[in-house]
């Protein structure tokens, strides 16, 4: 089922974590944290809306790592009832995918649900000082591409506010699976 994330609750601070990685070690927010911002990212293997995306947000994160943005993804389906999610499946979507950032699975879902993530994908960016500033949609395009010359949404948005600090006035939802929680 697909859901949108509601707006930005901008200010608010980025809950601190500890999880474990597909590369073998586990993160924390400290660890994953820019100089200058950081996104969090909700993800998932098998979401249609996700691998739509998946190609261009690997870029994304790569330019934004330019500007002194760090980033980590985090998978928190259920995973006895979506499999396709499993931990050894997201090592292999990583590595398919060269995910240049920590991609890592919240089991319990608390992670999760202390961002108040909805879907996936979910995007959370916040500035230097780890206050939330962006709550949006990766760029316009959902299961297709978006068209030639669509802005780089969450790009632009992250790229400004490493400069000013400040929240974008404009943010579109994103649109995106829902979390599968456990029962």
């Amino acid at each position: 089922m697909a859901a949108e994330t509601p707006a930005c609750d901008a200010g608010r601070t980025a809950p601190d974590f500890l999880l474990p990685g597909v590369d073998g070690r586990s993160w924390s927010l400290a660890e994953v944290r820019g100089r200058r911002g950081t996104l969090i990212m909700f993800l998932c293997n098998h979401c249609p809306y996700v691998k739509a995306v998946v190609g261009r947000l690997v870029d994304d994160v790569a330019a934004l790592r330019d500007h002194g943005i760090g980033a980590a993804a985090i998978m928190a389906n259920d995973t006895a009832a979506y499999p396709e999610d499993d931990f050894e499946a997201m090592k292999l979507f990583a590595t398919r995918h060269h995910f240049s950032f920590p991609y890592l699975i919240d089991e319990s879902q608390g992670v999760a649900r202390a961002y108040g993530a909805v879907c996936t994908p979910d995007f959370f960016g916040f500035d230097a000082d780890l206050g939330l500033r962006y709550r949006g949609r990766l760029d316009s395009g959902r299961l297709e591409p978006p068209p030639p010359g669509a802005p780089r949404e969450l790009r632009a948005a992250m790229t400004a506010i490493a400069d000013t600090g400040r929240t974008p006035a404009v943010q579109m939802p994103s649109l995106g699976c829902s979390i599968k929680w456990r029962k």
